[in-house]
């Protein structure tokens, strides 16, 4: 398998679930242009009374991000792990506010997939576009612990201080092997879709912020659940190679109107 990753990382990453890398994803002047859009993105999100931390799915309404996700220096990346055949699954932006912004609770993105995604086989890169500390609330794995994928839950003490309602029962795992995930802007993490992870609230002084682009292998098939609604608007693209399990692919030059239409 080829791409930009060494034989050791690729590997590493298979067996922990994880992987940092400290090297720049982006050109510096393709970085300074998405860290400018973005502003843009967060000012129009929050001043229409959107929470930072969830602006999720942002390239249904603005194609223009696709320059980024389909960037050969994140596809070189996700083809190291996952081949060269792939399609892009999501993309969110979680943005932290300094000193308030919120815990994301101890979770496997696969909890939340299931059901659409067969075989649940997704990689996210993780991509810092402020610096991301302990002290801002960095990222926080579980090494290995994508054998599972499907943890039990229960509800969060208090969801006003939450990203999410609930929350890995704390039997289910051993918090004390969690690991940092501490970025410099334009470097990245990636995470398989059924690790354990999460992170602290915000408590620093500065933002923190990452952008989560999400892929899968073509041989993954997409079938939403619900044949009428807000899910069944989702949209998978193809950003290199060729699909191989008979899914339809968005345009990735248009606004996705169905999913629009939902407000």
């Amino acid at each position: 398998m080829t791409g930009r990753l060494t034989t050791e990382q690729a590997d590493f990453f298979r067996k922990q679930g994880y992987l940092s890398i400290d090297e720049p994803v982006l050109s510096e002047d393709s970085f300074a242009a998405l860290r400018v859009h973005f502003e843009e993105l967060l000012d129009r999100w929050t001043g229409a009374g959107g929470s930072p931390e969830h602006m999720d799915v942002p390239h249904f309404e603005h194609p223009s991000l696709f320059r980024w996700l389909f960037d050969d220096g994140v596809l070189d990346i996700v083809e190291s792990v996952i081949g060269p055949d792939i399609a892009l699954w999501s993309s969110h932006f979680i943005s932290k506010p300094a000193r308030e912004g919120k815990r994301v609770p101890w979770h496997e993105d696969s909890a939340y997939w299931g059901a659409v995604l067969d075989p649940m086989e997704v990689v996210t890169v993780w991509l810092a576009i402020d610096p991301s500390t302990a002290a801002n609330g960095c990222m926080r794995v579980i090494p290995g612990s994508h054998v599972n994928g499907y943890s039990n839950y229960e509800a969060v003490a208090d969801p006003s201080k939450e990203v999410f309602s609930r929350e890995i029962v704390a039997s289910d795992f051993d918090e004390s092997q969690a690991v940092d995930l501490v970025l410099r802007p334009n470097t990245c993490s990636l995470h398989d879709a059924k690790l354990i992870h999460g992170s602290h609230a915000n408590q620093g002084v500065d933002r923190r912020c990452g952008y989560t682009m999400r892929y899968m292998p073509t041989h993954v098939k997409f079938q939403p659940q619900v044949r009428e609604g807000r899910q069944a608007a989702h949209q998978v693209y193809l950003a290199r190679g060729k699909d191989h399990a008979g899914n339809t692919y968005g345009d990735p030059s248009k606004v996705n109107e169905a999913w629009m239409a939902f407000g």
